[in-house]
């Protein structure tokens, strides 16, 4: 009862949400137009960590929260890649990671889309590719259509290279990643 208390006393000490800037609104409505147009209103997302330290997929988490909101533009997560339209990879590809990393995309129905989410799944990052425990970078395993760099990258990159992945002609890996 002394908790509740000093809740009700203390009252709410949280600063107010801003609004969402007007770049984020014209970034969302675009990713919004393009999946109408391309994915029939949904594009359905399997995020993979191969073996990143966490960093980029606490931004592709905040992607979600109430400032983003990425799933207002008919984006959403699914736990399945049998589901989805798309890979979200982070981290370099261990060596444990690996096969699973290929089965995951094999199991992503054609025309599937990678977007290599962070430096270390650009080029290893921090980790390096001769560490014993890497077996690479993400476009090493499996074809990349769009690289997003940073470390990591903001959930405004992240939203960037997940609207250039949809934008660009669905190839199964692209020559030539874009950065997002």
């Amino acid at each position: 009862m002394r908790l509740f208390k000093t809740i009700f006393k203390t009252g709410i000490r949280t600063e107010p949400l801003p609004a969402p800037t007007a770049d984020i609104e014209r970034l969302g409505r675009r990713l919004e137009a393009t999946i109408r147009a391309r994915f029939a209103g949904s594009l359905a997302i399997r995020e993979v960590d191969a073996g990143s330290c966490n960093g980029c997929e606490l931004e592709i988490h905040a992607t979600n929260n109430c400032y983003y909101d990425l799933e207002r533009f008919g984006c959403h997560f699914v736990a399945s890649p049998r589901h989805a339209d798309m890979l979200l990879v982070t981290g370099p590809v261990s060596v444990n990671m690996k096969t699973a990393l290929e089965m995951t995309y094999a199991a992503v129905p054609e025309p599937r889309l990678v977007v290599a989410v962070g430096d270390c799944a650009a080029d290893c990052g921090v980790f390096g590719r001769d560490n014993y425990a890497i077996a690479g970078s993400v476009a090493d395993i499996i074809p990349v259509d769009v690289m997003v760099r940073g470390c990591p990258p903001t959930p405004a990159d992240i939203i960037h290279g997940i609207l250039a992945a949809i934008e660009g002609p669905p190839s199964g890996g692209a020559d030539q990643p874009q950065n997002g």
